[in-house]
């Protein structure tokens, strides 16, 4: 049986195997929602996303969703570093300290919603290059109805098209490989 990890006094649910979601102490985790919230405030050093890896940032309130998006985007051949955010201010702060490749985002969430956040990324010129991804459990009238969206950014439905999600992300990891191969190292 493989050892649990632990983060803090919590043990990580289906990490170890058991699929049991409880630590060897015990007491019962906060199951997957726990486990997420765990691991979303736990985000990558800035040397792991600096050092090439490919990073996603992917935005939900719901948990399961974003369960989901972790298991299906590690499968891919880009092993890109998945990152989640609860909300549109945690996705901002970690925006700031991670700078990732790629933005997969809800639009309705507490706090602060997706729309807000949109208009938050305007405003900062530092991500002006951020490749952004919309997935809204929304109708397009909706989606107008709420502000719409920023020309150019796809919105994709749900259910989540994972094989859209995975050309954009290929055309993102390629742009972010020929852009560090394209720097002039001459003096």
């Amino acid at each position: 049986m493989k050892p649990r990890k632990y983060w803090g006094s919590r043990c990580v649910p289906y990490r170890c195997g058991t699929r049991r979601g409880c630590c060897p102490r015990g007491r019962p985790t906060a199951g997957i929602a726990g486990s997420l919230a765990t691991q979303s405030s736990v985000a990558p050093s800035r040397e792991s996303v600096d050092g090439g890896a490919f990073t996603i940032l992917v935005v939900d309130d719901e948990a399961a969703v974003l369960r989901l998006y972790d298991q299906q985007m590690r499968r891919w051949s880009l092993k890109p570093v998945v990152v989640a955010a609860r909300n549109g201010m945690e996705a901002l702060v970690k925006l700031g300290s991670l700078r990732p490749d790629l933005l997969v985002t809800d639009l309705r969430m507490p706090d602060l919603d997706g729309f807000k956040m949109l208009q938050h990324l305007r405003t900062m010129p530092e991500l002006k290059d951020l490749t952004t991804v919309i997935v809204p459990g929304l109708s397009a009238e909706d989606v107008a109805a709420g502000g719409g969206v920023p020309e150019g950014v796809p919105v994709l439905p749900k259910p989540i098209p994972f094989d859209r999600l995975l050309d954009i992300a290929t055309v993102v990891a390629d742009r972010k490989r020929r852009n560090s191969s394209d720097v002039d190292v001459s003096v």
